[in-house]
Parts: structure tokens; sequence; C-alpha cells
């Protein structure tokens, strides 16, 4: 049973690009599988992975070889830090297949909902990558995974996770939620902010996004059909131990990192993006009834209660990246 703060996104099959081309049924079929060949390979790889040496090479090597198999080009711009202490890598969520990309770049554990555990293979690789697993419909288990991510940044790990608390289509994004800030500042750790989106032949698109109802076979299927695919990430400046004063200051700041390097300006409460093509429409404010469609794919919980004191939980905040034209030009207000 959900509760009242459980995270969804408004984002659904009317968010997607339209597909102008797509690749060949035979390509298709080789990317798949090509991937479920890395897998295996990653599978019979496990037990390496009690080997601290050869724990970096082998997580690597296997997220990148599962973006080559699927036809996915890594572009990352910075270089996250792997200087051996801990670190809380922050970053807006749009598809199964950044954690490939930021594991591509620099193995780290995650914080991801349950569900995910009980996943066939990638459920096994994800657990004994040291993965922090949490019911996100029990409140209640939120302060132990805060507590379980202080510990593991104290040893000197990476530990990634989804502010947003759910997926969005990447034209769309939102608010990040404060909750999973507390366990950087009980371990003061800095914050590093990535920024995430997709293109394909050069051109953004949100295509690759694991938004609705949708299983992750369906949007798997999707993404190996998109061609000249590219995931994109910026490594914003990290945001050091001290210099917010609360997690709310601290998910603020990393929320307008990542906006800053995204591009976004204000209007009317969301956050939007000029970019070209044709705009995308402001997203009404949510009734709270479930009228919006929950993203599955999300890997973060929803916040405690008193991270929603103040403000109408009927309606979001949400970051929207759209043509300025959409809205008249006083109502933009541009990011700092």
């Amino acid at each position: 049973m959900s509760h009242p703060w459980m995270p969804v996104s408004p984002c659904g099959d009317g968010c997607l690009t339209p597909e102008a081309t797509r690749v060949g049924a035979v390509r298709r079929a080789l990317r798949l599988t090509g991937a479920a060949l890395v897998v295996t390979a990653g599978l019979l790889l496990v037990p390496v992975l009690a080997i601290p040496p050869c724990r970096d090479r082998v997580v690597r090597g296997v997220f990148r070889g599962l973006l080559a198999a699927l036809g996915i080009r890594l572009v990352v711009h910075g270089e996250l830090d792997g200087s051996g202490r801990g670190a809380l890598v922050v970053s807006n969520h749009i598809s199964f297949a950044d954690i490939l990309g930021l594991n591509a770049t620099r193995p780290m554990r995650a914080l991801a909902k349950r569900e995910i555990a009980s996943w066939p293979v990638l459920g096994t690789l994800a657990s004994r990558a040291g993965t922090v697993f949490l019911d996100r419909e029990r409140l209640s288990a939120l302060p132990a995974a805060v507590d379980a991510l202080a510990t593991a940044l104290r040893s000197g790990a990476l530990i990634t996770v989804n502010p947003e608390g759910t997926t969005w289509c990447g034209s769309a994004s939102g608010r990040f939620r404060p909750a999973l800030f507390q366990a950087a500042i009980d371990a003061g750790v800095p914050v590093r902010p990535v920024a995430v989106r997709y293109l394909a032949g050069g051109r953004e698109t949100t295509r690759p996004a694991f938004i609705g109802p949708e299983s992750l076979i369906a949007s798997l299927r999707r993404t190996v059909a998109i061609p000249d695919l590219t995931l994109e990430l910026t490594v914003c400046p990290e945001i050091a131990p001290g210099r917010a004063g609360d997690r709310r200051e601290l998910a603020a700041l990393a929320d307008a990192a990542v906006a800053s390097a995204l591009g976004t300006v204000t209007v009317a409460g969301a956050a939007l993006r000029p970019r070209g093509g044709r705009p995308a429409p402001v997203p009404e404010p949510d009734d709270g009834a479930g009228a919006s469609t929950p993203s599955t794919a999300t890997a973060e919980p929803a916040p405690m209660p008193e991270e929603t004191a103040g403000r109408s939980a009927t309606a979001p905040v949400s970051r929207e990246r759209v043509s300025s034209t959409a809205v008249p030009r006083a109502a933009v207000r541009h990011r700092p």
C-alpha cells in the first residue's frame, strides 16, 4: 500500500519523442542478444566482485559492455572523483540506462527499490555490488536506509541516488526531495550532482525514458530501436560538506546545479529548458488522487513527512524543459 508522500510522475506515452526512424529487426535482435551475453558474462564474474582490486574493473567493463551492446554511446563531461573518499552522487532520473552510464564511468553503490532485488540476473548483480534496497511503500524504512547510506559513505564509498524519487521523461523533471541528502550531512561527505540527458542523431530525445506503467522489457525494446543514441552525463562541481545548513538547502543546491547544467528556466513553478523542436506542454498540477501515472522505474524513496510541510501536496514542483516561446516572456525566469 502506498503512502501520501509516494513520489509520482505525470509522464507517460504522450511525453515520448515521435519515432522518425528505427533500427531494423535484425539489428535490434543482435543488440538484445549481445546484452544478454554481457549479463551472462557478468554473472560468471560475480565471484570476482569479492576481490577489491578487481571489482571496479569488472563492474566498469560489464556496464560499458551493456551500453555498447544496446547501441548506446556514452559521453561524459567532467570527472567523478575516485580518490577514495565517500561522496553522494545525485542525478535526474530518466531511464534504466542511467545507472549503466554512471557505473560505466565510475563503479558505485546505489540505493534501489526493493523490487529490483527479485529481478532475474540484475537483482543478483545489484545485491553483489552492495546495493542498498528500500521498501518505498513503508515510510518507516527510510531512516534505516539513510543510516545505511551514511555508513557506506563514511567508509569511502560512492553512492548514487535519484532524489526525484521516480523516473521522468527527460523533457520534464521532478524536484529533488531532501530526505536522502541527510546521509551526506551525517557522513560529512560532498554531494556530486550529475545531469543526465539522451540524444538521438544529435537531438535530445525522450524515447529511452522508463515511464508510466510499462515493463522493463517494453522500455528495453523501445531503447534498442533508437538509432545513433547517446547518453550524455555532465558532472557538476561538488557541493562541499558544510556548505548547506540542512538537507533541504543541500537538495536545493544540487537541484539548481543539475538545472543549470541542463539549461533550465523557471515558469510558473516549473523549470523549463529552451530547446529545438516542438514545445511540450507545462503539466497541470496533480490533484493528488492518482490521476497521474506513477513510474515503476524508481530507485529512490519518498521524503520524510516533514519534507512536505508548508507546501501543498496537490501542486508538485517540476522541471520541464521546453521552448521558451511556449510561455509569456514575463513569466520566464532563468535559473542561476
